[in-house]
């Protein structure tokens, strides 16, 4: 146990211990050789509808209170669950909120712009500014101009990168969720073998290979890349690794090796959904009722399904899929899914 808690400043944003449900429809229809849990990010909050960002700002938000901050300021894609959820804390602390929104996926659907996350910021009151960039998981010029513009107006920004992930506390968040799944695994009476993740600007699986690697599960997280640019999600995982495994004192150095990223279920591109990612929208809605979207989730949901299916994992494994949250952004895909 890493005990986070004992050693940095927390302010509580979520509701507790997040639920694990088993799938065993999905489990079935795969041919039953593995059992297949969720945890249940998705349902992590009551602001803004949750997810996984909320986490790790859960110990970035004490930072910014104790440096007299008044803005919080962040980018994301236009359809960006995290800078969605940055909207929704700084509307609950009673912060101003500015947002840059890039057009990061090339999706025409006409609401793009107007429906989903976005919509929800606007909602929230946050300065959103739409800017014509394409993606990229690095520091962004228009995140510090737009840095630069709050300090000229004489604010006092706090700066949340991408998915609050190169930060020095972006991964503490999903170190600290290893933990969590600990406790619950000793009431539950079995571990996990292996936990299946989405990745995209790191953090989140960073945390998780340092939270599970005083148990040897480090190299048992399973990261889906939907970036569609997997070196680079790769080399950015491992640097926050290691970055948290100094901060949180563990005792184990964290290699190339124990990042794992499975790369053949981002296509066609960040954020535009294949057959196969709608076909795993579409199979886990139908067994579980549980909804996933085409931008991160039904990615590492067709990653899990392909990789079961391939015999990646032995009879007997039980598999924890976390659910991130995100299904807000379905709806800047209507048309794609008006027949079901």
């Amino acid at each position: 146990m890493l005990d986070l808690d004992a050693k940095f400043p927390r302010h509580k944003l979520t509701f507790g211990p997040t639920p694990i449900e088993r799938l065993a429809r999905l489990a079935r229809h795969l041919g039953g050789g593995v059992e297949i849990y969720a945890k249940r990010e998705d349902c992590n909050s009551g602001l803004a509808f949750g997810g996984n960002k909320l986490r790790k700002l859960e110990y970035l938000i004490p930072e910014a209170i104790a440096q007299g901050c008044d803005t919080l300021v962040s980018i994301g894609g236009v359809q960006s669950n995290h800078t969605r959820q940055v909207a929704a804390v700084a509307a609950k602390l009673g912060m101003k909120c500015r947002l840059v929104q890039e057009s990061w996926v090339p999706f025409a659907d006409a609401v793009y712009d107007r429906v989903g996350n976005i919509l929800m910021s606007r909602v929230m009151g946050a300065e959103v500014e739409l800017v014509d960039q394409g993606f990229d998981i690095g520091i962004r010029a228009s995140w510090e101009r737009a840095l630069d513009e709050v300090r000229a107006r004489g604010g006092r920004p706090y700066a949340i990168p991408a998915g609050a992930s190169d930060h020095p506390l972006g991964g503490l968040g999903y170190a600290g969720f290893a933990d969590e799944v600990r406790r619950q695994e000793a009431e539950l009476g079995f571990s996990f073998d292996y936990i299946i993740v989405c990745s995209v600007t790191g953090s989140t699986q960073a945390g998780m290979v340092v939270g599970f690697a005083p148990d040897g599960r480090a190299r048992r997280v399973i990261g889906i890349d939907a970036s569609g640019t997997p070196d680079q999600t790769h080399a950015q995982i491992l640097r926050i690794a290691q970055a948290t495994a100094a901060r949180v004192g563990l005792n184990r150095e964290i290699g190339a090796e124990d990042v794992v990223l499975e790369r053949d279920y981002a296509g066609p591109r960040y954020g535009v959904p294949s057959d196969a990612t709608n076909a795993a929208i579409r199979l886990c809605a139908r067994l579980e009722g549980m909804m996933t979207d085409p931008v991160y989730e039904g990615k590492s949901m067709q990653g899990m399904i392909d990789l079961v299916k391939k015999g990646r994992f032995p009879a007997g494994a039980r598999l924890l899929y976390v659910h991130l949250g995100g299904v807000p952004a379905i709806n800047a895909y209507s048309y794609l899914y008006r027949n079901g």
